[in-house]
């Protein structure tokens, strides 16, 4: 299937401030050291692309709209079936059969109304990774499996973006078998275990 894009109207575009509603909104993370201002800021700026809505996808996708991400791409092939409603926490019995971007779209732009949804109804291939990942700053891994695990890695070192898994238990086992491998060609898999070549503690 062909990559479909649904843009959502939102305040993506370098905001130079928060709103009062905003303000309001985010004021637990303003608090914070860690965050505050400046950091409330960059997150509003940032552009982060999700792979997968599931499982994994579904509270990851929660916390990025709650968070306040200014843009949010989210990319899955799938439809909700009605064995997914006891993990799969974004949806609910009256989106089964609607595919997973389309209804996760709806529930994350009705829990954060100030932020830019996209949609891409599509499987992550090497065909279509570098494309997709080209006009957002982070992609994030909500997926559960090794070749497209591998995927996104590789793709990410193409394109110079920052990737984070979905799973750190998951993650530090594909770092230690990439390592091992040895082995770094955009492929999504097959034995070829390709993982980032930092350092993994």
């Amino acid at each position: 299937m062909a990559t479909k894009v649904q843009p959502l109207p939102g305040a993506a575009n370098a905001p130079a401030s928060l709103s009062n509603e905003e303000i309001l909104r985010y004021s637990r993370h303003l608090i914070m050291p860690e965050v505050g201002m400046d950091g409330q800021l960059k997150l509003k700026n940032a552009k982060v692309l999700l792979i997968g809505t599931g499982g994994l996808g579904a509270p990851l996708g929660l916390y990025l709209a709650a968070a306040g991400i200014g843009r949010l791409g989210l990319v899955d092939f799938d439809v909700v079936d009605f064995t997914n409603l006891q993990r799969q926490v974004t949806f609910g019995s009256g989106d089964v059969g609607k595919p997973k971007t389309e209804a996760a779209r709806a529930r994350l732009s009705t829990l954060n109304t100030d932020i830019q949804i996209d949609t891409f109804e599509t499987k992550l291939t090497s065909d279509n990774a570098l494309e997709l990942f080209k006009d957002f700053d982070v992609i994030v891994d909500g997926t559960d499996n090794f070749p497209t695990r591998y995927l996104v890695n590789d793709a990410c070192m193409l394109v110079s973006r920052a990737t984070s898994a979905g799973t750190g238990a998951f993650l530090r086992r594909g770092r230690r078998a990439g390592r091992a491998a040895g082995n770094r060609r955009l492929d999504s898999g097959h034995g070829d275990y390709q993982a980032d070549s930092r350092p993994w503690r």
